[in-house]
């Protein structure tokens, strides 16, 4: 497939098959083994693109059935849908993943029968090796469990802790995709008050806590998206110590840690709170790329073992073992340098562009680390004029209400640039500008 990466091609045959379905075609959509078959890529390949249709809304998943094409799927490329791609892929990770594939297959083909390790038990060691801190605060194999993706393994979490029709109480503003599982799941969502400056307001969350049943807590371990600040050790110590006198999960989001801008800072949320009630969320596909789709969790409560092994989800072995080795080995980390100055110049440029084209239009700081910049609207506008700034694929636009489920955040936005063509960018952000310009002549008009 040359080099472009294999889920952007089988995104792109699952796009013919939706375009097609919508023309009046079959909407049911292959299995994941038929297609890694037909396609001659992986079945991790297939679950990526799969699953960022799914999150777009064009492919509809129903358990033990298989994958559809919902009524009124919507056709064509979206720019949400080709951001998203560009931020998942990591060429280098994704190169050397390959390469240890490769090597760990020649070396199996040769082993004999019985003596070849478990990929998904090697794995599970060498994360709890990565989050284990401390005598305090260690993490064995048994406590790692492993999802094909995001989604599987939150749904799978939430059933363990029979969390259903519960009440969770998220940071804000929140991931879309994250609020749209707990959603699914039936939760009610309550969002973290904030102060003026964003910053969690400590007494309001107090007597939130003593007046709702919160039964789980989701939080950023350091690095809190879309805003892409850092939580001060402060804020951590203090809603520790409120989550001691309640009986709270608390999910503890670690996905972006690793993209801030510099080193992640030493102090992550789980640093302060009762083990026993931890419960830490991950992605490799953070870490590595869109060809590592798995998603995991670090908790103690014997029913999470028991729930992920009742479920059995069969993730290729040979790909576990090489992500392995390439945590272990020191690859990851000397890649993720590497990445985090890369995603500093990008937003760097980024803020640039927008001072130089939309100064004063916008509002915004430099984030501390991430893909996202978030940004204030200075004279807010109906979410339909900003809509023709979606048109392209240099520049992701949402509107700052998909992070809120409580009618938060009608006059922001969430940007993200995928890094090439900056001549690209510099035109959808001048669509952008003629977008966010005030319609002076209706407005004259309206007056007459």
């Amino acid at each position: 497939m040359g080099r472009e990466f294999a889920y952007q091609t089988v995104y792109r045959y699952l796009q013919a098959l939706i375009d097609e379905a919508a023309r009046g075609g079959e909407r049911r959509l292959p299995s994941l083994r038929a297609l890694s078959r037909h396609l001659r890529v992986s079945l991790a390949t297939v679950q990526t693109a799969y699953g960022l249709l799914e999150h777009e809304g064009r492919v509809l998943s129903v358990p033990k059935s298989g994958y559809f094409v919902p009524a009124g799927a919507i056709t064509g490329v979206t720019a949400t849908a080709e951001s998203d791609q560009a931020m998942l892929a990591h060429p280098a990770m994704e190169r050397a993943l390959f390469a240890h594939e490769r090597r760990l297959a020649r070396q199996r083909a040769r082993s004999l029968p019985g003596t070849q390790s478990s990929g998904e038990v090697r794995l599970r060691h060498v994360l709890a090796e990565r989050y284990t801190r401390s005598s305090r605060q260690s993490w064995r194999a048994e406590d790692v469990h492993l999802g094909p993706d995001m989604q599987a393994l939150l749904e799978t979490l939430l059933e363990a802790l029979a969390l259903h029709g519960s009440t969770v109480l998220v940071a804000s503003p929140c991931c879309w995709r994250l609020l749209r599982v707990l959603q699914r799941f039936g939760l009610h969502v309550l969002e973290m008050p904030v102060d003026n400056h964003g910053s969690p307001d400590l007494g309001s969350l107090a007597r939130l806590l003593g007046r709702e049943s919160v039964r789980m807590m989701v939080m950023p371990s350091c690095l809190g998206m879309p805003t892409g600040r850092l939580m001060s050790q402060q804020d951590q110590r203090q809603i520790a110590h409120l989550l001691a006198s309640h009986p709270v999960w608390l999910l503890e989001n670690d996905l972006d840690s690793e993209h801030c801008f510099d080193t992640p800072p030493g102090a992550r949320l789980r640093d302060w709170v009762d083990q026993r009630w931890l419960l830490v969320l991950g992605s490799l596909q953070a870490l590595v790329g869109a060809e590592a789709p798995y998603a995991y969790v670090l908790g103690l409560h014997g029913t999470l073992g028991e729930r992920f092994s009742r479920r059995a989800f069969q993730l290729p072995p040979v790909r576990q073992q090489a992500l392995a080795q390439m945590l272990s080995n020191g690859e990851v980390d000397g890649q993720l340098s590497r990445r985090r100055l890369e995603l500093r110049k990008r937003m760097e440029h980024l803020c640039h562009q927008l001072n130089v084209c939309l100064g004063g239009k916008l509002a915004f700081d430099m984030p501390d680390g991430g893909y996202v910049l978030w940004v204030r609207m200075l004279e807010p506008i109906a979410l339909d004029r900003v809509s023709p700034a979606l048109s392209g694929p240099a520049l992701q636009v949402l509107a700052g209400a998909r992070f809120s489920v409580q009618g938060r955040y009608q006059h922001y936005l969430a940007l993200t640039w995928a890094g090439d063509r900056p001549e690209a960018l510099s035109e959808a952000l001048y669509r952008l500008k003629q977008v966010l310009a005030p319609r002076r002549g209706r407005q004259a008009g309206s007056k007459s």
